[in-house]
């Protein structure tokens, strides 16, 4: 039986080392702008394809919804909670509530995995003072509230619980999954 010697074996393992430490910059699905995170960390919105497509409240008091949709391009990330999704106004910023009995649930993305979520609302009065013209919807993942997507709303003015200056009568769901 062959033996080593410490000085031999301490090379070995000084070049073990050095090999898998080289680094190209790019992750292990080759993408080098999710390098620096770790595979099932936080989904970051910079990674995400985002696709929009809405039922439109026809006229005030209806409900409608938005949902959006997204698909990661990045590693493979983890979604935690709910979105934050706030509707933008001119001159007013109104939070939206996750919906009432909905669960958070801890969801992962492979790379081109998809998950969805989805804004009902009611459609509030043009002009009135019951009603909030939004213009933009705006929506974080969680765990990067300050990395925030933004979407022009097209669907009418949304109704304002308890009349004007309430919040709005809007609600978020949980991440759905949508396949791999």
């Amino acid at each position: 039986m062959r033996t080593l010697s410490p000085l031999t074996l301490a090379a070995a393992l000084a070049a073990t080392l050095l090999m898998t430490a080289c680094d190209d910059g790019k992750s292990a699905d080759g993408d080098a702008k999710t390098a620096g995170r770790p595979a099932g960390s936080a989904c970051a919105i910079g990674d995400m394809g985002v696709e929009v497509a809405a039922g439109a409240a026809p006229a005030a008091g209806d409900t409608g919804t938005v949902t959006v949709t997204l698909t990661n391009k990045g590693a493979q990330c983890t979604l935690k909670g709910f979105p934050g999704v706030d509707l933008l106004a001119d001159d007013s910023t109104t939070s939206v509530s996750p919906d009432e009995g909905a669960k958070a649930q801890s969801l992962t993305l492979g790379k081109g995995g998809t998950t969805s979520f989805t804004i009902t609302y009611v459609r509030g009065e043009a002009g009135s003072p019951k009603s909030l013209p939004v213009r933009k919807a705006s929506f974080t993942l969680p765990g990067a509230t300050t990395d925030a997507h933004t979407l022009t709303w097209s669907y009418g003015e949304v109704a304002r619980r308890d009349g004007a200056g309430g919040a709005a009568q809007a609600s978020v769901s949980g991440f759905e999954s949508s396949g791999d």
